[in-house]
C-alpha cells in the first residue's frame, strides 16, 4: 500500500495538502509536532474520506527526526510514493537580536532535515519509478529579504536544491517540484510576529496554492509560483537591480 508522507500536516498549507490528497483517496503520513492535532485530522480524514491516515508525532527541528521519520516507515514496510516537504517558520527580526538557537532549529527543520528526508526516501522513489517530491520553498528564495536574512536564504537553498535535483532525475519518472507560495493565510505570520497589515497584497488562500501545486507537480514542472500578483512581482524584480529589490524587501518587513 502507498502513502502520502507529509510533514508539518498540523495546520496551515501541510493540512490542506492532507485534505485535498485524502480527497483523491490517497492513503497519508501526517508528521508534527501536535499530537493533538494530527489525531483530529486524521479521524475525520478516516470519517470523511475512508482513508487510511497514520499519525507521527515529531518535532523536525530536531537533528535525529528525519532518520526516525524514515525507520519509522521502514520498519513498517510502508512504501512512499509522495514526500511533501512542508515542515518550516521563519522570523522576522534585526537578525542580531533573533535567538541563535531559535535560528539553528529553523535551519535545521528549513533546511537540514529536508535535505535528509529527501535524501533517504529517494532510493525507494526511483525504485518505484515514480511519485517525487515536493518541497515547499518561499517567494522569499527569489531575493534577499532583509529582518527575515536567514530564512530567505534557507528558502533559496530549498529552491536551488529542488531545481537542480530535479534535473538529476531527468529521464526517469520521478518528480521534483519547489512550491514557492508569498503570503498566504496561515499561522506563519502569526509565528514570525508580524503584522500581516504591512502586507502590500493580499493574502492567498491555502487551497488555492495547494491546488496550484499538486497541478503543476503532475505536470512536471521545476517550480511554481504560486498566486498572479506574486508571479507579477517576482517577473518585475528581475528588471530592477537587485539592490532596489532588496531595498524595497527591507522597508516592509522592517
Amino acid at each position: 500500500m502507498a502513502y502520502i508522507l507529509i510533514t508539518g500536516a498540523s495546520s496551515g498549507i501541510g493540512e490542506i495538502f492532507a485534505n485535498e490528497y485524502a480527497r483523491r483517496g490517497n492513503n497519508l503520513i501526517l508528521v508534527a509536532r501536535s499530537e493533538d492535532k494530527l489525531q483530529a485530522i486524521a479521524k475525520r480524514l478516516w470519517e470523511e474520506r475512508n482513508v487510511e491516515v497514520i499519525v507521527l508525532t515529531k518535532d523536525l527541528s530536531k537533528p535525529e527526526s528525519a532518520s526516525e521519520v524514515f525507520e519509522f516507515c521502514r520498519s513498517n514496510d510502508y512504501d512512499i510514493e509522495l514526500l511533501i516537504n512542508n515542515a518550516g517558520f521563519g522570523m522576522i527580526k534585526d537578525f542580531q537580536n533573533q535567538d541563535m538557537n531559535r535560528i539553528e532549529q529553523m535551519l535545521q527543520l528549513n533546511i537540514c532535515n529536508l535535505v535528509k528526508l529527501t535524501h533517504l526516501f529517494l532510493p525507494q522513489l526511483i525504485k518505484r519509478n515514480k511519485g517525487g517530491v515536493i518541497n515547499v520553498a518561499s517567494t522569499a528564495a527569489f531575493q534577499p529579504v532583509p529582518y527575515m536574512t536567514a530564512y530567505a536564504a534557507s528558502k533559496a537553498f530549498v529552491l536551488s536544491f529542488s531545481i537542480g535535483l530535479k534535473e538529476e532525475l531527468k529521464g526517469s519518472n520521478v518528480k521534483v517540484m519547489a512550491l514557492c507560495p508569498g503570503g498566504t493565510d496561515t499561522a506563519f505570520f502569526d509565528t514570525a510576529d508580524y503584522e500581516r497589515s504591512k502586507l502590500m497584497i493580499p493574502l492567498d488562500k491555502p487551497e488555492d496554492v495547494v491546488k496550484t501545486a499538486i497541478e503543476r507537480f503532475r505536470k512536471g514542472d521545476s517550480f511554481v509560483i504560486t498566486g498572479l500578483a506574486n508571479k507579477l512581482l517576482i517577473h518585475i524584480q528581475r528588471f530592477l537591480p537587485r539592490d532596489v529589490v532588496t531595498k524595497v524587501a527591507g522597508k516592509l518587513f522592517k
